[in-house]
């Protein structure tokens, strides 16, 4: 089964809000370690940590994606301009999976964790994505820890509004008070003075999203937040949080077989909103023979995990994958993919998975 490499509590709160989602997708996410790598991997040939890493850093003239005629919204730009003021490379990093076992606590292999950070930075990442949740505050230590003073150009996101009462446990708290208290946590931790983006990380059903969005429109006023960002959200709370403060992004649930925010995902790309897809290798029919995505690994001898990635990132150009792993070989195997050019007739096979 094709798993994922990103967030569980991003997971648990979009099926609180949206229970129609076929639950086939969410099956084992974290049940034992490493579950996104349960498939044996093939091994990587013919396409270069290097290149990939140059394309990151925006060294490359290379351009992702198959015939521009193939889909509309086909990605040609590896970088992307965030809130109009900071350019990041097109594939970032969760940094959920750095925790312990069932994102809570620290990990078994610190020193591991630390270097997984350090070397998505070599890669060329200059986006990570991370919340007060996970661990809880363990991700945003172990990010200062490995990376403080942060290099030039590396924005460090960051969420607020889920809790942790105990292990499995991730209960939406977005009261104005407590959003003001989880983003000076998060300040301390990550050891600034300014958040570049912050992201409300869910809507909680019992505080409006204007509330929520205006607790953090007045930290930003205050000269904590550079930009706000949203996550698990419908069209209809983007619009109402927007007419509160600016919106510069947008963190939903979204991969090659679950399109359910398909609607968000075209809004983002009108409005020129980021949008981090997150479970953004999810799957769930399976490894077949005839499944598009093995096709196109077999044609490339890279993984299906690559192949994943590649197509996200040539789905649309405000798409920012930010996947997430506790292992250095599978960091820079995803790194690797904004190397992976689909042909038209790939893209097109592994689109149509969706319906």
């Amino acid at each position: 089964m094709l798993l994922c490499v990103h967030e569980r509590n991003h997971r648990l709160a979009f099926e609180n809000r949206f229970p129609t989602l076929s639950p086939r997708v969410m099956t084992n996410q974290l049940g034992g370690r490493n579950p996104e790598r349960c498939v044996t991997r093939r091994k990587f040939v013919g396409i270069s940590i290097a290149s990939g890493a140059a394309l990151l850093a925006g060294k490359s003239d290379v351009i992702l994606g198959g015939d521009a005629a193939t889909s509309s919204n086909m990605a040609t730009n590896p970088t992307f301009n965030l809130g109009g003021d900071f350019t990041v490379n097109r594939l970032g990093f969760g940094a959920m999976r750095v925790t312990g076992e069932g994102i809570w606590g620290w990990p078994a292999d610190r020193q591991n964790a630390l270097k997984v950070l350090r070397r998505a930075v070599e890669l060329g990442v200059n986006l990570i994505d991370t919340a007060d949740a996970y661990g809880p505050d363990t991700s945003e230590l172990l990010i200062a820890e490995a990376l403080y003073p942060y290099p030039k150009g590396l924005v460090i996101a960051t969420k607020g509004g889920l809790t942790r009462p105990g292990p499995g446990q991730w209960v939406p708290n977005c009261r104005p008070d407590h959003l003001k208290q989880a983003l000076d946590g998060s300040l301390k931790r990550l050891r600034l003075d300014r958040i570049d983006l912050y992201q409300l990380h869910t809507v909680d059903s019992k505080v409006p999203i204007e509330e929520s969005v205006g607790a953090l429109k007045e930290m930003q006023h205050a000269g904590k937040i550079r930009h706000i960002g949203l996550s698990n959200v419908d069209r209809k709370e983007i619009d109402r949080a927007r007419k509160i403060v600016p919106i510069v992004s947008v963190q939903n649930r979204y991969n090659v077989e679950d399109r359910e925010s398909e609607d968000v995902l075209a809004y983002c790309e009108k409005e020129k909103l980021g949008f981090l897809p997150w479970f953004p290798i999810g799957g769930g029919r399976g490894l077949k023979a005839e499944n598009p995505l093995n096709t196109a690994a077999k044609a490339h001898g890279v993984s299906v995990f690559q192949v994943a990635l590649a197509w996200l990132l040539e789905r649309s150009p405000v798409m920012l994958p930010i996947p997430g792993t506790s292992s250095l070989a599978h960091l820079e195997e995803n790194v690797a993919a904004v190397r992976l050019k689909l042909t038209p007739e790939e893209w097109k096979a592994i689109d149509a998975l969706a319906r």
